[in-house]
């Protein structure tokens, strides 16, 4: 898969993050986009609005945060 996006959203607070990541997903039809986050309340907005706009989510725990990938 080529289209890979990266967002680093760390040190950013809500809702920054989702901001990036809707900023991401609309460059897409379809893909992978990668969203680095410090918060778990980040990483849960992040991945309610994937879900919400169709894309299949999934997060993984990383030093200091969690990565939120979304795929469609």
């Amino acid at each position: 898969m080529s289209n890979i996006i990266t967002v680093n959203a760390s040190g950013l607070s809500c809702p920054q993050p989702v901001l990036m990541t809707k900023k991401a997903l609309s460059e897409l039809e379809a893909g992978r986009v990668e969203v680095l986050v410090d918060t778990a309340t980040s990483r849960n907005n992040v991945s309610r609005f994937g879900e919400n706009k169709g894309w299949k989510v999934s997060t993984e725990e990383r030093e200091g945060g969690y990565k939120v990938i979304l795929e469609k």
